[in-house]
Parts: C-alpha cells; sequence; structure tokens
C-alpha cells in the first residue's frame, strides 16, 4: 500500500499570530499542518467561553478545529505584562500575522518599521479588510463579496469565500515571506487584504465564464444544474468526450460539439431525460459511462 506524507516546508519554521476571527486562525491551521510550530496569542478566555476570540464565543467547534495543534497563550497587549508576553515571543518568532487595523498595530509598537528596526529578520503578515488607503474601513466577508460582485438577490452565501480565500492567501504570504527573507536575510511585511481574495475569486465572473452567457454558467447544456426524479443533479460534463457520453444517455446525437451543446432544443432534450432518472439510476450511469455529475436530495 502506498502512502502519501504531506510535505512539511514550514518546519523548523516558527509563526506567531494575533488574529482573530476566522481568516487568521485558518491559515495559522494551514501553516501548522505545513509543519511550523505556532503560537496564537489572544486576549484572556471569556466566562463560559473557551476562547475571547470571537469565534470561540459563536462556534466553539469550529474554534477547536481552527487551534489544533496551535499553542495557544493568553494575554492583554495593552498591559506592560501582556507587552513582555508578546516580545518575548517575537523574539523567537520567523513570520507573525495579524488582523488589526494598521492604526491598531501602531499603538501596540507594531507599525511595520518599529518590527524592523528590533527584529530585522521577522516578516510581518498583515491581514486587512480591504488593501492600501481603505485598510482602515469596517467591513466582513458579506461586505467584500458584495464588493466584488458575488453577492446575488438577498439569499447568503453558502460559505465565507473571502474569509477562506484570504487564509489561503495569507498561509502563502507566509511561505513568500521566508522565501525571500532566504534570498535577502530580512524579514519582509505582506499585506493580504479579504477584499482581495473576494475580487480573485470573481475573475471568472468577470471573464464571463460563469455568467449566464459563459459555458460554466449555464449556456452549455453539459454544465448544469437540473432537477431529477428524486432530487437534483450538478452535471459537469463540459469537455467533448464527457459531453458526447451525456448527449448519448440522452437520446441525443453522441457529439461534444459546443454549439449544439447550446441550443435551446440540447438542454430541453437533457434536462427532459433527466427528469425521468433517479439519483440511483444517475449514480449508475455515470460511473457505467464515465460521466463527471453529483446528484443532490
Amino acid at each position: 500500500m502506498t502512502t502519501t506524507t504531506l510535505p512539511q516546508p514550514l518546519r523548523n519554521t516558527r509563526v506567531l499570530s494575533l488574529a482573530l476571527n476566522l481568516p487568521g486562525p485558518a491559515a495559522l491551521m494551514r501553516c501548522a499542518r505545513m509543519g511550523a510550530e505556532c503560537t496564537k496569542l489572544e486576549p484572556p478566555p471569556v466566562a463560559g467561553y473557551p476562547s475571547a476570540d470571537p469565534m470561540g464565543i459563536y462556534s466553539p467547534a469550529a474554534y477547536a478545529t481552527l487551534h489544533q495543534g496551535v499553542r495557544v497563550l493568553h494575554a492583554h497587549l495593552k498591559t506592560a505584562e501582556g507587552q513582555a508576553t508578546l516580545h518575548e515571543e517575537l523574539a523567537r518568532t520567523d513570520v507573525l500575522i495579524t488582523s488589526f487595523r494598521p492604526s491598531a498595530l501602531a499603538k501596540l509598537g507594531l507599525g511595520w518599521e518599529a518590527l524592523q528596526a528590533k527584529y530585522p529578520r521577522l516578516s510581518l503578515v498583515r491581514i486587512v479588510g480591504a488593501a492600501a488607503e481603505r485598510a482602515e474601513e469596517p467591513g466582513h466577508d458579506l461586505t467584500y463579496l458584495a464588493d466584488a460582485g458575488l453577492v446575488t438577490g438577498t439569499e447568503m452565501p453558502p460559505t465565507l469565500y473571502a474569509d477562506m480565500g484570504g487564509s489561503l492567501m495569507a498561509s502563502e504570504a507566509v511561505l513568500q515571506a521566508l522565501l525571500e527573507r532566504a534570498h535577502t536575510g530580512a524579514g519582509v511585511c505582506i499585506e493580504v487584504a479579504l477584499a482581495d481574495a473576494a475580487a480573485w475569486l470573481a475573475q471568472p465572473r468577470d471573464w464571463g465564464l460563469t455568467t449566464p452567457g459563459g459555458d460554466v454558467g449555464g449556456n452549455h447544456a453539459g454544465y448544469r444544474i437540473y432537477p431529477c426524479a428524486d432530487g437534483r443533479v450538478a452535471v459537469a460534463a463540459l469537455e467533448p468526450h464527457f459531453a458526447a457520453s451525456l448527449c448519448a444517455a440522452a437520446g441525443l446525437p453522441a457529439t461534444g460539439d459546443a454549439q449544439m451543446l447550446r441550443a435551446p432544443v440540447t438542454h430541453e432534450a437533457v434536462a427532459g431525460f433527466l427528469r425521468t432518472q433517479t439519483r440511483a439510476q444517475l449514480d449508475a450511469l455515470a460511473q457505467a459511462q464515465d460521466i463527471p455529475l453529483h446528484t443532490l436530495a
């Protein structure tokens, strides 16, 4: 039996986080999974909750998952004792992750210039809501998605795309910072904006790929969500050979011709066929004919 061990590119690296809520802890969780020695410094716990981190208050289960393998310390950063704890950790840290506004960092003595002067090999990954001059603006995942054009109607998004995308960008920034230090010997400051994460995720829409006229936006009969006899089915038969198999199953000429797959008559024929099939039948069809689809209740 073959086993795959995940690479540990951050082994022998120390990452300290002051970031609360979701993006910072999610980035720290990924760093821990890449082998980093991860520490989180947060305020003392609120009575009855595992943490003063808002995530520990509104979702203790999520907080527990995010902090697996993370050493958690508690300190009030506005006190002399808290500052002493912080700087004791900074002296042995390779990368610091924060999620405060720049003005709050400055008040805590954690502006980039101050950090660089005291800890020249330390890098700072600064998670903010929006980049540059907008970094002081208040916001959350929902407002960044709305700004990127990813909120439609009044339905809430099914997940926290900007936060989770931002966490990936922040863990990537940790790697970037360490690679840069390997070349120069000095730490760097990298700003990660959640609004930029939302804008990155929005690019397929901006390119027209996921708009109604795009082939992965519903214009291609092989890439749509259809009702079936006892639920729904997400069909992703986009490539010509997959589309040809879908067409053959629906009683159409077995072709992957893109123009034919965009024709209303093809949409109607595929929809009509799928309405007659149960989820079990479609699962069996996918297996037998190598068609990428997933049935849903």
